[in-house]
């Protein structure tokens, strides 16, 4: 399932700017960066609640948001995408 993961991680303190690094590594891990705070990620059940677990323990509820949208398997007529940087299939062969 094709998952949207944001993020807003108060960076007023060292210990902010590091939870955001941290928190951003492991989107990396996960799926692909479209915005500085966005990243969508195919995700089977197990991932995204590992996924999720991960994230939560970074953050600090008191001071940081983090979202899940499930856009689920048919997830292609739910994006439209305008501007410069191109789409990409999550479904498709990707190089690394």
């Amino acid at each position: 399932m094709l998952v949207l993961i944001t993020y807003d991680v108060n960076t007023e303190t060292d210990g902010g700017r590091r939870r955001l690094r941290q928190v951003a590594r492991q989107c990396v891990n996960y799926g692909q960066r479209v915005q500085n705070s966005v990243f969508e990620c195919d995700l089977d059940a197990a991932q995204y609640k590992r996924v999720q677990s991960i994230l939560l323990k970074l953050i600090d509820p008191e001071k940081d948001s983090l979202r899940f949208y499930n856009l689920g398997n048919h997830y292609a007529s739910r994006i439209e995408h305008f501007g410069i940087k191109p789409g990409y299939d999550a479904q498709d062969t990707l190089m690394v």
